[in-house]
């Protein structure tokens, strides 16, 4: 192979052109594919080199047509293959949602166990990257109300090989989102690198205050905010989800009833987001140990604002403090009743 990489710094991007090549390696039933995927690698480079080195069949552009790369990918999957598909930005992956849920989500309940469509669909979302409207979604929530269909999202670049390692394996499909903001991120790992199960929960940072529970492009701002917290005195968990559903009830629940307080954070709007979800489950389970209600932090509830203002669109260091801010006071008031 031509491409080498290196064993110590190591941007998300890399990893998971790694991980695919891997892949690809390992299983000649893998087959990757999508829109300029191919000797153009992708528009954030993700597949750069995949077809130079296991050819045409193996890693192919495809029509623009998402919900025609989801449909062939579930035939693929019937007959035995495991494709990897891309969707080249969040919005763009609307067209093949019935594809999505109505067929791929549904195939192995339907049929009893007797047919498994282990099929990958990769999808850039989020922002930060001062793109416009359809390329800055956060499309989470509409995936995870999903039975039947795993998805999955990196916040660091080992996580990103591993987790895309072990997707490609699952006989469930899984969605896997990437957060194109941290396609730039990097981090000292040697790869390849198998991490924590993707079904489980991490904690990134140990707290003792209040938990910030994050998953995908926040992990790494949830880790700035608690950062810059520890040097006002408080002390901040950082969980990083990373399977969104199913959901990790263990790792999640056990955190808040040691620190009592949670936070949820994530881009896309609030109204009706994932955080909702999350919120809910901590309250319903986590009840009789909150000192006050858990609260969300996530994008406004507009649709996605043009490059100069989404700055001040996404949630940020400041927005997370100022409801850890809030959820001491709120313990101070239900105390002082």
């Amino acid at each position: 192979m031509a491409h080498t990489f290196p064993t110590s710094e190591t941007t998300m991007g890399a990893a998971l052109n790694r991980a695919l090549r891997d892949a690809l390696a390992a299983d000649p039933d893998v087959l990757v594919y999508g829109e300029d995927v191919g000797p153009l690698g992708g528009v954030f480079r993700v597949t750069d080199g995949l077809t130079a080195d296991f050819g045409e069949e193996r890693c192919f552009d495809s029509p623009l047509a998402e919900s025609g790369i989801v449909g062939t990918a579930i035939g693929m999957a019937a007959y035995g293959l495991r494709p990897v598909v891309e969707m080249q930005f969040d919005a763009f992956s609307y067209p093949a949602f019935e594809q999505v849920t109505s067929h791929l989500a549904k195939m192995r309940n339907r049929t009893r166990g007797a047919v498994t469509l282990p099929v990958v669909i990769r999808v850039p979302y989020g922002g930060g990257i001062g793109g416009v409207e359809h390329h800055s979604d956060s499309s989470e929530a509409y995936y995870t109300h999903t039975p039947g269909l795993r998805v999955v999202t990196p916040g660091t670049p080992a996580d990103a090989y591993s987790m895309l390692r072990e997707a490609i394996d699952c006989d469930d499909p899984v969605l896997f989102l990437e957060p194109k903001r941290r396609y730039w991120a990097r981090e000292t790992v040697e790869l390849p690198v198998r991490t924590e199960p993707m079904q489980r929960s991490v904690v990134r940072r140990s707290g003792s205050d209040a938990t910030l529970i994050v998953y995908g492009p926040m992990v790494a701002t949830a880790l700035e905010a608690a950062e810059a917290a520890a040097g006002e005195g408080r002390d901040l968990e950082v969980v990083d989800l990373r399977q969104l559903a199913p959901f990790d009830d263990a790792t999640v629940t056990a955190s808040v009833r040691r620190t009592g307080r949670a936070v949820v954070v994530h881009e896309a709007s609030v109204f009706g987001g994932y955080g909702a979800e999350v919120a809910a489950r901590v309250t319903e389970q986590c009840f009789h140990h909150l000192e006050a209600p858990v609260l969300r932090v996530g994008g406004w509830d507009v649709p996605y604002p043009p490059p100069k203002l989404e700055e001040h669109h996404l949630p940020g260091v400041d927005r997370i403090l100022t409801a850890v801010d809030r959820l001491q006071w709120e313990s101070e008031w239900v105390e002082g009743r």
